[in-house]
């Protein structure tokens, strides 16, 4: 699965690109150049330190709670609650916002959340083609290939071929519905619960979650004694 993840990130930055997979092999090395946004950023930042405007220690903290602490637990923990209580989850995909609200969670100011659910016969996937809309609230920060124009573009084309790249495999019988996210309209996923998992708590459960699995291009395991991604 590691090596598949890393093909894929290495041709969403423009390797092997000319092929339109995400699995080539590479005979040379790469370097991407950063976006013009990034070193903007980024002298943006030096100069606010340089002028002791701002702490690098306290960036590096809103840094770390939005990609560690924000999610995706708080997405796991709202996906082991629909799991374990049925009230709750039509709630969810009836009403997102308000089922999360109860939960103590809140989506942006301005865009609302739906919430699709997995079934043995719907898989659903998200992407957001014009350029990286995201439950960040929930999920924290998107990974880097959620917003390559490799994925944005091919999930479209050929979903099936990119979770099959992604190490996720549909079968032929089951309907793959590929959703766009947009500034006002934001997805979550709520994949189903794996098989022989009756006994476990609500805790335990979320932590089989996981933010691939909330984005639709992976399954959670159907064993619990399995490595889970």
């Amino acid at each position: 699965m590691e090596t598949s993840r890393r093909d894929f990130l290495a041709a969403a930055g423009g390797v092997g690109a000319s092929s339109g997979g995400f699995g080539q092999e590479q005979t040379h090395e790469h370097q991407a150049v950063p976006s013009d946004t990034t070193l903007r950023v980024k002298a943006l930042e030096s100069l606010l330190v340089e002028k002791g405007i701002v702490d690098p220690a306290a960036l590096d903290k809103i840094v770390d709670y939005f990609e560690h602490k924000v999610g995706p637990r708080d997405g796991a923990r709202v996906v082991a609650r629909a799991w374990v209580d049925p009230e709750f989850k039509d709630l969810l995909l009836g009403d997102a916002p308000a089922a999360i609200g109860k939960l103590g969670y809140a989506s942006v100011r301005g865009e609302h959340l739906r919430v699709l659910e997995n079934t043995k016969m719907t898989h659903n996937l998200v992407v957001c083609t014009l350029c990286s809309c995201y439950p960040w609230a929930l999920l924290g920060l998107p990974p880097v290939w959620y917003k390559s124009s490799a994925y944005r573009s091919r999930a479209v084309i050929d979903p099936r071929g990119v979770l099959q790249e992604l190490g996720c495999t549909i079968g032929e019988d089951v309907e793959v519905h590929v959703w766009d996210s947009t500034a006002e309209l934001r997805y979550l996923v709520l994949p189903e619960r794996p098989a022989g998992t009756e006994g476990l708590s609500e805790d335990e459960l979320a932590a089989l979650v996981t933010r691939d699995s909330m984005i639709g291009v992976a399954k959670i395991r159907t064993s619990v004694n399995e490595a889970v991604r």
